[in-house]
């Protein structure tokens, strides 16, 4: 998965920090989102799979937050081929295959 530059090191969370606190942004607001790949509309699931409900798609340019990640239909994206599932809210879940993480495997603790 390819790597945003400065995501992920001390230094660029500092920065997303800091920009956030100058816009007047909450804590919440604050938490540090990942982006989805450049030209997806990424699908929303209830569950980790695309048999699941679809429960709204994100806009061009969205950044998601990953609370947890679990496993669930194998999908092939911009970022690979993965079974990991992001939770970005309470039942929803977006393919890792399309979150630009910086990583393959876990980002975030596996989901209850």
């Amino acid at each position: 998965m390819a790597v945003e530059e400065g995501a992920g090191t001390v230094e660029g969370v500092a920065a997303h920090e800091a920009a956030g606190a100058a816009e007047g942004l909450s804590a919440d607001e604050l938490a540090f989102r990942y982006p989805v790949a450049p030209g997806v509309r990424l699908k929303v699931r209830s569950g980790p799979g695309t048999q699941y409900q679809l429960v709204k798609v994100l806009p061009l340019g969205a950044r998601v937050p990953i609370n947890c990640q679990k496993p669930g239909e194998t999908i092939s994206g911009t970022y690979g081929t993965t079974n990991l599932w992001d939770n970005i809210a309470n039942g929803q879940y977006v393919s890792d295959a399309y979150v630009q993480t910086g990583k393959d495997g876990y980002v975030a603790p596996r989901c209850a």
